[in-house]
């Protein structure tokens, strides 16, 4: 059975630092691809960093590159997402999603496409105020 829990979210201003959390009861944690999303209302949702554990190895959006740090703790089998210079246009609720394990990806890195990813956590509402 898989279960993400995220935490971490909140109400910020411009400018300010998040650092969001995804903890992972799952299968196999060595072998999949783990990524953030989030979604504002009334837009899609929209994939924001992925990282491969068991290689470390990440993507960004456009959006937030430069900004936002993904990252995991192997050993608590948690995935992190650090936000920097956030920006009003940042707020969403936020998700740690995850595929079926397997092998690293031949392109090196997860893709953040939501529609290939089948295990969702409930979400943390991130607010950034200007």
């Amino acid at each position: 059975q898989v279960q993400l829990l995220e935490s971490g979210g909140g109400s910020v201003q411009a400018g300010g630092s998040l650092r969001l959390s995804c903890a992972a009861s799952v299968d196999d944690y060595s072998r999949r691809c783990i990524g953030w999303f989030r979604q504002a209302p009334g837009e899609e949702r929209e994939g924001v960093a992925t990282i491969y554990t068991g290689t470390g190895d990440t993507y960004y959006s456009d959006s937030v590159k430069g900004r936002f740090t993904i990252s995991q703790d192997n050993a608590k089998n948690t995935v992190y997402l650090q936000m920097n210079t956030l920006k009003p246009e940042d707020s969403a609720m936020y998700y740690c999603a995850t595929r079926t394990p397997g092998r690293a990806p031949h392109n090196g890195y997860c893709y953040t496409d939501p529609r290939i990813y089948m295990f969702w956590g409930q979400g943390t509402q991130v607010t950034v105020s200007s």
